[in-house]
């Protein structure tokens, strides 16, 4: 039974043998491991057994101070900011995409605004009233429909 206790007692410290760091947690309970979590102040142990992996290298200094004081990020860190990076391409490709389809809209508007002018300048235009007649415009209906026309040139086109 003593063997059992001792063998016990020695697998309960091993993980704090290969521990690379020690630190105390929020409920003052002293804790090992390989990466301490963000905000806590961390005590580097002594250098690795030979043929352990080495520490890790020091954060390089961030854009914040606050960052580089944190230390390595942890496996759920990463996830967080391998994530928000996803997150920040897909709102990235998604306002190109809109910036893109607005451009099309724009540029086919144009197209449809210089037809319509092209149209009006011929003189005879043809529309159809409420009763599904056919009439032809008369010159002042043609004159403003060609100042609205040339608006939206300027408005589509840009000039």
């Amino acid at each position: 039974m003593r063997k059992l206790w001792i063998l016990l007692f020695a697998l309960a410290f091993a993980g704090a043998a290969h521990a690379q760091y020690r630190w105390v947690d929020k409920d003052g309970k002293t804790r090992y491991g390989d990466t301490p979590p963000p905000g806590v102040k961390a005590t580097a142990l002594g250098a690795p057994a030979s043929g352990a992996a080495p520490a890790p290298a020091p954060v390089a200094a961030s854009k914040d101070a606050k960052d580089a004081k944190k230390g390595p990020m942890t496996a759920a860190e990463r996830e967080a900011d391998y994530r928000k990076r996803q997150e920040d391409a897909k709102k990235d490709a998604e306002k190109s995409a809109k910036s893109e389809k607005a451009a099309a809209d724009k540029a086919e508007n144009c197209r449809i605004a210089k037809e319509y002018q092209a149209t009006l300048e011929t003189g005879r235009v043809a529309r159809t009233n409420a009763a599904g007649e056919r009439y032809y415009m008369e010159e002042g209906q043609i004159a403003q429909e060609l100042v609205k026309s040339r608006q939206n040139i300027s408005q589509y086109c840009g000039g």
